[in-house]
């Protein structure tokens, strides 16, 4: 009998599903990572309003403790700090975010391709997967160098790891969807 303890086998699972079923969790998984990609795209256009409003949300509210404990508020002050005197003073600047916002926002499109047909477009699904496992060596090898903390690093590492998991389960079901067609 198989235990299914950490519910990988739910998650991963091909056995028994139809066609349909595998179609219907590719573009289901797809359309998870798709929305991770905008929120991250649309959420680096105003990045000195957002971390400002997240300072004082941290600064006083009922979260104060927790960032204290984790060493975060005085990291999230130096940047915040750092990107209102950048964006005063050379606010040309914040171009290169609004490209990177972009660019999230280009790859979700993309990911439109094995919406529509998964077995056509299986390599768009592996090109986000060598993406996603991309971010585990810039995050430990560049963020040093430009003086993130490591909590940090992982955090942005765990982009990369989260990212890889509706990849997974979608590339799972189109070598399922593979083998029924061959």
């Amino acid at each position: 009998m198989e235990v299914d303890v950490i519910g990988y086998n739910s998650l991963f699972s091909v056995h028994s599903m139809t066609q349909t079923d595998h179609l219907h969790r590719i573009r289901r998984w797809l359309i998870v990572f798709m929305i991770g990609l905008v929120l991250s795209g649309v959420t680096a256009f105003p990045l000195q309003t957002e971390l400002g409003w997240v300072v004082s949300q941290l600064q006083t509210g009922a979260l104060r403790s927790i960032a204290d404990h984790a060493h975060l508020l005085p990291w999230l002050e130096r940047v915040n700090e750092g990107l209102s005197a950048t964006n005063a003073h050379y606010p040309f600047l914040a171009y290169g975010t609004d490209w990177l916002a972009f660019g999230h926002l280009v790859i979700a499109i993309a990911f439109v391709g094995p919406y529509i047909d998964p077995v056509q477009n299986k390599w768009l699904i592996t090109f986000g997967l060598i993406a996603c496992a991309g971010v585990i060596p810039l995050a430990l090898i560049a963020g040093p160098i430009r003086g993130i903390p490591l909590p940090w690093r992982l955090v942005d590492c765990s982009f990369g790891i989260f990212g890889c998991i509706p990849l997974l389960i979608c590339r799972r079901s189109v070598i399922a969807l593979e083998e029924h067609d061959g």
